[in-house]
């Protein structure tokens, strides 16, 4: 990728602090430059108030004493992770309550953490129980180890120092169970593309079918997604419903054929019969001829032979009628058939994406809002839905023409698709509006992740030829609350979203 010259950078930086009506403070501009070009906002290490909190933290227990060290010395650093970890860490340390004068004291050496509580060997359990089914069945040992490990855990009075070397010795069995199904999965997906791949080679002639290997070879290749394999299983059996449907019409075609086929070789049978007693009876009365000694003897043998090739002359007009009347239901099967697999190559690929942006269309949509409704409510888990719409949409069709629009509708699409998490879902609303479904998202990451969207988009100008255009998009995002549908959800979307057009454009608003 070509290095952006800074003089255009600061030019377009110039045009979106006009058109963000944003005053021209050097803290704009430079937060808007550092936007454009792609580079991050660097913000200034605070040590000194860093140090001031270091020094007003308690140490009161060694806990406490070696996270505050800690601290210190991620802040000497000017390391943000070491910071957020020291300060995670001391919050586990309580302040330590007064000696009473008649209790036993505890000896605690500097460097002796606290205790493990039953409650926290508890999450261990549960997380291990979890986390076991992934690891598959199939060793007994490791089945064995995790059993005996459980129950240590959860003993009304744990091995404390027992638990630690069996939970050690189990986390050493569980990188190798986890580096083992990492195997077994690559080997099976490898299998799996080779199937594919022989099967699409074996029928090149057939677009329905190679249609069907391109999405599985698509939902098997990594990173792997429920929602895709659910796409993917939606549109097979649309697909294999079209199949069976057109299997079953080439059956009857071939019946039809067979059947013509077999009357067929019936009449031409029954032509060759009729030939031979035709040329029989000609030769019969050739021979009458040549034996008569007057006229009266000839005529009737004459009749005879007039008899006969009309009789010849009538078998074969009807054997020609009947193979024409078989050649048009012939040629009316074999059309059938044809549009039958116009139909299917047509469901194969429309069936629930729209063909400009590759994106859901709107039944792709409803099915997919359906199953991320049932699967937020049944998990008890938050589920976002943004609306978005693209600023000036009909300016660009009106100066440009609606191929560059198009063009822009797939450019939005395939950067959003790149944005996205793999579990994230697209669809195309109608016109240049779109729905992105966020699942296990609250309210305001799912605004972040509309606005990261945007400054996506102001990184990867869209080009037109020689021209460079600024695609921005407004949009509102909307949160599923208890009492409401999906539809409902994406409706109050929509309304932030007329809000956030009102507002300036190319902002996002919460409904």
């Amino acid at each position: 990728m070509t290095e952006r010259a800074p003089s255009d950078i600061a030019r377009e930086t110039f045009k979106l602090l006009a058109g963000r009506k944003l005053a021209p403070t050097p803290e704009n501009y430079m937060v808007l430059y550092r936007e454009i070009a792609g580079t991050p906002m660097v913000l200034p290490f605070p040590d000194e108030p860093l140090k001031q909190i270091a020094k007003a933290l308690p140490a009161q227990n060694p806990g406490q004493q070696k996270q505050r060290a800690l601290f210190e010395m991620a802040v000497d650093k000017r390391d943000w992770t070491a910071v957020q970890t020291a300060m995670v860490g001391f919050a586990s340390f309580g302040v330590a309550a007064p000696e009473a004068p008649t209790a036993a004291k505890v000896s605690a050496q500097p460097g002796q953490f606290a205790p493990l509580t039953p409650e926290f060997l508890q999450q261990i359990a549960r997380m291990i129980e979890h986390t076991l089914p992934a690891l598959g069945t199939d060793d007994t040992r490791f089945s064995e180890q995790a059993k005996a490990l459980l129950a240590a855990m959860r003993h009304p009075v744990p091995d404390t120092l027992g638990v630690k070397t069996a939970l050690a010795n189990f986390s050493h069995r569980v990188s190798f169970a986890a580096e083992e199904q990492t195997e077994i999965k690559t080997a099976l997906l490898h299998l799996l593309q080779l199937i594919f791949q022989n099967i699409g080679e074996l029928s090149t002639d057939d677009k329905w079918l190679k249609g069907q290997i391109e999405a599985l070879r698509a939902a098997a290749t990594p990173p792997l997604s429920l929602r895709r394999l659910d796409e993917v299983e939606l549109l097979l059996k649309d697909v294999i419903f079209k199949q069976t449907e057109a299997k079953g019409r080439a059956l009857e075609a071939q019946d039809q054929l067979r059947q013509m086929l077999s009357s067929f070789i019936e009449h031409l049978s029954k032509m060759t019969e009729s030939s031979s007693g035709f040329h029989d009876t000609i030769e019969r009365c050739a021979q009458q001829i040549g034996q008569a000694q007057s006229i009266a003897e000839i005529g009737p043998v004459l009749e005879a032979a007039m008899k006969a090739a009309q009789t010849m002359a009538q078998d074969t007009r009807q054997v020609r009628d009947e193979l024409q009347g078989m050649r048009q239901k012939a040629q009316a099967a074999e059309t059938q058939i044809v549009q039958l697999h116009q139909e299917l190559d047509r469901v194969s690929a429309q069936a629930r994406h729209d063909p400009l942006t590759g994106a859901l269309n709107r039944q792709g949509l409803d099915e997919a809002i359906e199953r991320e409704v049932s699967g937020a409510r049944r998990k008890h888990r938050p589920l976002c839905l943004a609306l978005l719409d693209i600023d000036n949409f009909k300016k660009i069709n009106d100066t440009l023409g609606h191929n560059v629009g198009d063009s822009a509708l797939a450019h939005l699409a395939k950067v959003t698709r790149e944005s996205l998490r793999p579990q994230d879902t697209l669809a195309r609303y109608g016109g240049e509006e779109f729905v992105v479904l966020l699942p296990d998202t609250t309210l305001d990451p799912g605004i972040e992740a509309m606005t990261r969207l945007q400054r996506e988009l102001t990184k990867r100008i869209f080009l037109e030829g020689e021209a460079k255009i600024l695609i921005t998009f407004s949009a509102g995002v909307a949160e599923l609350a208890a009492d409401e549908t999906g539809m409902e959800a994406v409706k109050r979307a929509d309304q932030a979203m007329f809000l956030a057009k009102r507002a300036g454009k190319n902002r996002v608003l919460g409904a």
